[in-house]
């Protein structure tokens, strides 16, 4: 996978501009805080993207694929501000789930998602070299 960065642009944190990639497409539909049974183990903004992190790295491992294979991610988030306040919590457990590789991203805060417990969902696109 290639990072595109503009010359002369600021080098972007937590996320690339953008990305080009060769290979299988792989898309995983957005993934929300709950675990394997479709049960929320916490209400806790962090812990839910934590969850939603590992949901998305567990349907990668089906089509052979792992988080450095991930082109680009939508964040859906129901508060901006407490993804804010969580941000050193959110980053600690993206690094620890799909470590230090960032594809390109977009986030939107959103009024509600179909979950009602849920606070994150995160859908991912990967490109898995052939």
């Amino acid at each position: 996978m290639e990072i595109l960065q503009p010359p002369g642009w600021p080098q972007p944190r937590g996320y690339a501009n953008g990305t080009a990639a060769e290979g299988r497409l792989i898309f995983v539909a957005g993934q929300i805080g709950w675990d394997e049974t479709c049960t929320f183990q916490s209400d806790d903004f962090a812990a839910q993207v934590r969850q939603a992190l590992l949901n998305t790295v567990a349907v990668l491992k089906e089509a052979g694929a792992e988080p450095g294979h991930v082109t680009r991610m939508t964040w859906y988030i129901t508060d901006k501000r407490e993804y804010r306040s969580r941000l050193q919590d959110v980053g600690r457990a993206y690094r620890e789930i799909m470590g230090t590789h960032y594809p390109a991203m977009a986030m939107v805060q959103v009024v509600a998602l179909m979950a009602e417990r849920a606070k994150v969902e995160i859908e991912s696109t990967a490109v898995v070299p052939t």
